[in-house]
């Protein structure tokens, strides 16, 4: 079973129709002092709200506020072109969700690396003051617009990149050049070096190299230098994946096993070119089966590993062989597993040991270890049982000791992925289940490792086999980079508070990721340990150490140098909401796990209006106490936290997976997608063929509250990871007809194939969710939500600005805000 015949290759803009290109690349860019853009920073215009003298959104008095005039996102229609540098200033980056088109001048594209403020406070006190975060969000590997030009790669030869003789850093465009380019001075430490000799190089009128324009290190926000010696404790490891498939009884009767084969096989194609690529398979239940690949074996060799506590490789070689040598019997092989464990009535799974296992045979190379999961691991190392409140679907209010369910069992599991960090291997999890799995337990293997969790709940073998394979085939051609190391730098008065998402912490400074890709996110958190000169500017430089998929040691290094302040009022004028919010979504993530989820509610809510109480108190205390003053950056704050406060990961009732697996998604989650995790995007699907032909694929999404939603409508919902598709109880057998190919849904699953008929409409629909899927780089698994229904229940649940059983409405929750702010200013 393979994807359907009108399922999408999706990917990024660009990416279909294009050889794979080697090392996705973006260009970083800058940030003024600051230019703001013509969209308002990007964000979305508020519509006939009136604008105080401190550029904040006004809303009367609470007993007055008007549905009609409150802040909402617009979306921006227009492609921006975006320089990150103009006339020597940091230019204010375009919001994450639009379209824009980067010219690296300087600074790093945004995509790369942005940051919660886009002026930096020369003090703690003032950072402290506005109440706002100063943090970055690093998506090393963010696939760039298919116009942009691609990130230079720079050869030092032997020497290496040029590099500060004290704090390391790497040569950029920050860097001045002094004495006719004998020494220059350290954008980050103030350290005057002597210039190499064979890097110098006379400087013009302007003080600047007259090669520098020549040269992407001093020219450009992001480039690459190729990694000399130095950085090499070995030979760059091959690119290996080792697929772990579980064939217990459970995965084969409920057709998990079969998915898992037929993604594998499809995929392959998609692997790495080159005689590096290696591959290895093995298959678990309550024992451990390898298989000989060798191409001179008339059919593949099992080889069984019964010892489930103390595990060990039966061969040293031979199972794990490069694609070209063995890929006949790997298809062969994938083919005839479902057939070979077809009357297996073992229901234990060894995930553990069959984990450790394979890290034993992938120890000497590092790799990605892809594994197929489907029930709770219930044997062997790493064994689980079922906790005490998961058969209850719902964690109660009233239970305090609710969230240690969310937290690992034990330290067995981490402890066995520290080790496989260690040795380079990235594990990935395809949970493809029926029930509880523990998620919080399993997650922290690919948490740490540098991997991430795909959850299909509940497993279908009608609809789930093409979002397996497709995210399967992301996961493996998706740009990425294999041995990795990261470190961030910052000029001196700040310095690195923490790193936050899915990678190993041994040192201090560093992070370990043995693997990294377009899709993760690192949060790196900033505290000022002494002042900052207003009127120069903060650097921060990323640098992250990799091995290609094609073998390449390569150095990505990511610059941005925003301008210092002493006003309060520039932080808020230039604050960027989007990633400001990202970390607020991260924070909640990481608190969830330990604190009761009333707290981490009230956390999120004071954070919100603790922002705005600063702002009110220091930036607008001349208007009037009876109105609500939003920051115009941050006018969409409330709306967003209010969304947060509803989503599955704050909402009470829910299962114990669902919300583990909101927390392991929110970790490493990009900025772009952040927002829509838990402020998803409505947008109509049966009017879909009288929308005009010049407007865009996707229609203007609609707000999020049920007057928008009629009983004649079907609409769509998703947030990145789902597709929810509304039927209203009126809708026109003649529109269910055209989209589903039925008159009637009573009886339907709720788990959606969505086919492709022979009308306008269908196309359309088809077009759309296709178009949302590369746009998101995810498959969407679509669940149909049906007026009446529980289902119909959840979906009213995600329209935010509804008032909920026990949560408010939007107004109601801008009213709460304001009166919190005013008590707060009394």
């Amino acid at each position: 079973m393979g994807a359907p015949a009108n399922a999408p290759s999706f990917g990024p803009p660009g990416w279909q129709g294009q050889a794979r290109p080697r090392v996705m690349s973006a260009g970083m860019q800058p940030m003024p002092g600051m230019l703001p853009n013509a969209h308002g920073q990007g964000m979305p215009s508020t519509p006939a709200i009136p604008y105080s003298p401190h550029a904040g959104a006004q809303v009367s008095t609470p007993s007055k506020i008007d549905p009609n005039q409150i802040p909402r996102p617009i979306a921006e229609t227009s492609v921006i072109i975006f320089e990150t540098r103009q006339g020597g200033q940091a230019a204010v980056p375009p919001a994450a969700s639009s379209e824009f088109i980067v010219k690296d001048t300087g600074n790093c594209n945004p995509r790369l690396m942005r940051c919660t403020l886009n002026q930096i406070p020369c003090t703690g006190d003032i950072l402290t003051t506005s109440a706002m975060p100063l943090a970055l969000m690093v998506q090393p590997f963010a696939l760039p617009h298919p116009s942009e030009e691609p990130i230079q790669l720079v050869d030092f030869g032997e020497m290496g990149p040029v590099r500060c003789s004290r704090c390391k850093a790497y040569i950029n465009p920050f860097m001045r050049f002094i004495d006719q380019g004998k020494h220059f001075i350290c954008n980050l430490c103030g350290f005057s070096n002597d210039t190499p000799r064979e890097y110098l190089c006379n400087l013009g009128p302007d003080g600047r190299r007259r090669d520098a324009d020549e040269r992407p290190e001093l020219c450009r926000g992001t480039v690459e230098f190729i990694a000399t010696k130095e950085f090499l404790v070995r030979d760059p490891m091959p690119a290996v994946y080792f697929f772990l498939i579980d064939v217990s009884m459970n995965a084969i009767q409920t057709g998990a096993t079969a998915a898992a084969c037929s993604a594998i096989s499809q995929a392959i194609s998609d692997l790495p070119e080159g005689p590096r690529t290696m591959v290895g398979i093995a298959t678990f239940d309550s024992a451990i089966h390898f298989y000989s690949l060798k191409r001179d074996q008339q059919q593949p060799l099992m080889l069984i590993v019964p010892d489930i506590q103390d595990v060990y490789t039966p061969l040293q070689t031979d199972l794990i062989l490069p694609i070209s040598e063995c890929r006949e019997n790997l298809e062969q092989l994938l083919e005839s597993i479902p057939n070979m464990f077809e009357t297996n009535r073992v229901g234990d799974s060894a995930f553990g040991a069959a984990m450790k296992a394979s890290f034993l045979a992938m120890k000497s190379t590092g790799g990605k270890l892809l594994v197929f999961q489907s029930v709770l691991p219930s044997a062997g190392i790493g064994s689980l049982s079922t906790r005490e409140a998961e058969g209850r679907s719902n964690i109660s209010t009233g239970d305090k000791e609710a969230h240690k369910l969310l937290q690992p069992v034990d330290k067995t599991l981490k402890t066995m992925a520290l080790e496989f960090a260690e040795y380079q291997v990235c594990v990935d999890v395809f949970l493809t289940t029926q029930s509880y799995v523990d998620i919080s337990s399993i997650s922290v293997v690919p948490s740490t490792t540098g991997g991430r969790v795909y959850y299909y709940y509940p497993f279908s073998a009608l609809s789930d086999p093409a979002k397996l394979f497709n995210d399967l085939r992301w996961n493996i051609s998706r740009p990425q980079g294999f041995e990795s190391v990261m470190r961030v730098r910052c000029s001196q008065g700040l310095q690195v508070q923490d790193y936050t998402g899915n990678f190993c912490r041994r040192v201090p400074t560093d992070i370990d990721l043995p693997a990294i890709d377009s899709d993760k996110t690192i949060m790196v958190t900033f505290k000022h340990d002494d002042k900052l000169q207003e009127n120069s500017e903060c650097a921060f430089q990323c640098a992250l150490l990799y091995t290609t998929v094609y073998g390449q040691r390569r150095i990505r290094v990511i610059n941005l140098s925003l301008p210092c302040t002493n006003v309060l009022s520039n932080l808020f004028r230039y604050a960027d909401l989007e990633t400001q919010f990202t970390y607020v979504v991260k924070q909640a993530a990481n608190a969830i796990p330990s604190t009761p989820l009333s707290q981490v509610r009230d956390q999120v809510t004071n954070t919100c209006i603790n922002i705005l109480q600063s702002y009110r108190k220091h930036c607008a205390s001349v208007s009037s106490s009876g109105q609500l003053i939003l920051p115009e950056a941050l006018k969409l704050l409330p709306l967003y936290t209010l969304a947060l406060i509803k989503s599955v990961g704050l909402r009470t009732e829910g299962r114990l997976d669902d919300r583990s697996y909101w927390v392991s998604i929110a970790s490493s989650i990009s900025v772009l997608l952040a927002i829509p995790l838990v402020f998803p995007r409505m947008i109509a699907l049966h009017d879909l063929t009288s929308r005009s032909d010049d407007d865009s694929l996707i229609p203007t999404p609609l707000t999020l509250n049920s007057e928008n939603t009629l009983d004649s409508g079907i609409y769509l919902l998703e947030n990145g990871e789902d597709g929810f598709v509304y039927v209203g109880n009126a809708v026109n057998p003649a529109t269910l007809e055209q989209i589903f190919g039925v008159s009637s849904l009573a009886g339907a699953p709720n788990l959606l194939v969505l086919e492709q008929y022979d009308n306008e409409l269908s196309r359309k629909v088809n077009d759309v969710v296709n178009e949302i899927r590369r746009q998101r780089c995810s498959y969407l698994r679509l669940r149909l939500c049906k007026h009446g229904d529980p289902s119909g229940d959840f979906f009213r649940s995600l329209l935010v600005e509804d008032k909920a059983p026990g949560g408010l409405s939007y107004v109601e929750f801008l009213v709460h805000v304001h009166r919190q702010i005013q008590s707060k200013m009394t």
